[in-house]
């Protein structure tokens, strides 16, 4: 783990808010000169805190209205078994995320669809025919107030 200090947090919040800052915009946000607001990105980059940039869309202005969390339960386990689910389960562009979890359910899946009832293709067709499936939860997404990424304080 990197130590930071508060004017690296303070350049991470600012990234995190809007990735397509330049370093003169960040440094300018948190008392910093370009360059020394850039070398401490850098820094931040080659010390693997910062791994990458990102667009975060909108997926009702795409047309994605519904969200939902699933929980799959494996009929069977073992290495094959993890690696054959996760290789198809990545392949459906529906399911935006998955995280091989510990507890009730072996992976968590977050699946964007255009409604319920396109979901409900996806579920079907894609998601309950992929290998070793064996119990499914769905939980539908309500409302959400925060976005994506740790809290620095």
């Amino acid at each position: 783990m990197m130590d930071l200090d508060d004017t690296d947090r303070a350049i991470l919040r600012a990234l995190q808010k809007d990735g397509s800052l330049s370093a003169a915009a960040v440094g300018k946000r948190v008392g910093l000169s370009q360059p020394a607001c850039w070398r401490r990105i850098k820094r931040l980059q080659e010390g693997g805190v910062i791994t990458g940039r990102s667009v975060v869309l909108n997926k009702e202005a795409l047309g994605f209205g519904v969200t939902v969390f699933l929980g799959v339960k494996l009929a069977t386990k073992g290495r094959v078994s993890l690696e054959d689910f996760e290789r198809a389960v990545t392949a459906i562009p529906e399911v935006q995320v998955v995280q091989h979890v510990l507890g009730l359910y072996d992976y968590r899946l977050k699946v964007v669809a255009r409604d319920l009832a396109d979901f409900e293709r996806v579920l079907r067709r894609r998601v309950m025919t992929l290998p070793s499936v064996g119990n499914v939860e769905a939980n539908v997404l309500l409302s959400e107030e925060r976005r994506d990424g740790p809290v620095l304080g």
